[in-house]
């Protein structure tokens, strides 16, 4: 079992910044691929990005790339998205996930979930 605790998430004015922490723990992080996926009320779960296990590969909705930065440090057990130049519609749920297998853009493919964090961009 691999337990994920998101954190950073809040209230930002458009065209701010937020760092979202992904703290991993349970089984060996390095080995794990990881993703960011949102939903916002009424709306299905989309990804945002992912990274590979070593880092050295990353992945990016077309709708965040440029504004949102995937980056993992193995060694304390932390996948994190900076999200630059915030719009009202990034506003939604944000879901760390990990994956043995792949970095992928399927949320079907990704075995543990982390409960949330609440991300609001006001207008």
């Amino acid at each position: 079992q691999v337990q994920l605790v998101e954190s950073g998430g809040g209230l930002v004015q458009a065209g701010g910044s937020l760092r979202l922490s992904c703290a991993a723990s349970g089984r060996t992080f390095s080995n794990y691929h990881m993703g960011w996926f949102r939903q916002a009320p009424g709306k299905e779960r989309e990804f945002v990005a992912a990274i590979t296990w070593s880092g050295g590969s990353t992945f990016y909705a077309d709708s965040v790339k440029g504004r949102f930065t995937i980056s993992r440090d193995n060694a304390k057990n932390t996948v994190f998205l900076q999200m630059n130049s915030l719009k009202p519609e990034d506003t939604a749920v944000y879901y760390c996930t990990a994956d043995i297998e792949g970095a992928t853009m399927n949320f079907d493919d990704y075995d543990y979930w982390g409960q949330g964090t609440q991300v609001t961009v006001s207008s």
